[in-house]
């Protein structure tokens, strides 16, 4: 159960910025992400998408503001006068509320899709074999590959060891999931079948924000759209008004490569 209310945020970026050396690439960035909201994060390559989750995550360190998992400040201490960077314990304490899906699967090759899911749970949790092995099955029958849960990486599809590396991120029981171009590096036929579990996800009140190109996921399964360009939200709301509604001339440009191929909308 997630510790925030459905008034509090469970996620909160506060005027956060992002430097590499003399190069701002995220500037001044404001989100809460509420429970069981589903936010996308849309912009043309280079927009800071991704850097903007790894920050949240703290796999890189932002360089001004702060971020909040659950009200407990990310990555550094929070005296405001005088910022360190927090312990590793305190670091891991604080993510252990969220999950990551990344572009590459970053499944270990040398375990099964079983072992994957339940490796975590076993090591972190301290849950014994037979018990993460019930909780592995039924995540792994929860993204539809139960039947595949003695099967190693080399031996699934992209996008089946997609579906794996979800399993294993809920298996931590996180407050909230952030997926980094989930699809990305999926043949397109694949695409499909990934999507489908995070629409579920979507349904069943899973709390997520989405770097994401599919456009059509996040007309249908987001409740707000950002919209980032050089670094700065030129656009934030409701599906409604950010595929239909009035535009900033570089979110036209940036639709427009999506006008041809379906509607965003059924």
């Amino acid at each position: 159960m997630n510790k925030s209310s459905a008034n509090e945020p469970i996620v909160q970026v506060q005027n956060m910025n992002k430097s590499f050396g003399e190069n701002q690439v995220l500037k001044n960035i404001n989100l809460n992400v509420h429970p069981s909201e589903v936010m996308c994060l849309i912009g043309p390559s280079g927009s800071g998408k991704s850097t903007l989750l790894r920050c949240i995550a703290f796999l890189e360190q932002y360089t001004g503001g702060t971020v909040l998992i659950e009200g407990d400040l990310i990555g550094y201490n929070d005296n405001a006068d005088q910022r360190k960077l927090a312990s590793t314990k305190e670091l891991n304490r604080v993510r252990r509320n969220m999950g990551m899906v990344f572009q590459q699967f970053n499944l270990w090759p040398h375990m099964t899709a079983l072992g994957n899911v339940t490796e975590a749970l076993v090591r972190v949790k301290k849950l014994n074999r037979k018990h993460a092995n019930e909780k592995g099955l039924a995540l792994l029958n929860k993204v539809g590959l139960s039947e595949r849960a003695n099967h190693y990486p080399a031996q699934l599809s992209g996008g089946q060891q997609q579906r794996v590396a979800i399993a294993r991120a809920l298996a931590m029981e996180p407050s909230v999931l952030l997926f980094d171009e989930p699809t990305s590096a999926l043949d397109p036929e694949l695409v499909g079948e990934v999507l489908q579990v995070m629409k579920d996800l979507a349904n069943d009140g899973m709390t997520m924000i989405v770097v994401t190109h599919e456009m059509g996921f996040a007309a249908q399964v987001a409740d707000t759209v950002v919209f980032l360009d050089q670094g700065e939200i030129l656009l934030k709301g409701s599906p409604k008004d950010v595929f239909q509604g009035p535009k900033p001339p570089r979110l036209q440009q940036f639709l427009q490569n999506y006008m041809d191929r379906n509607a965003f909308w059924e």
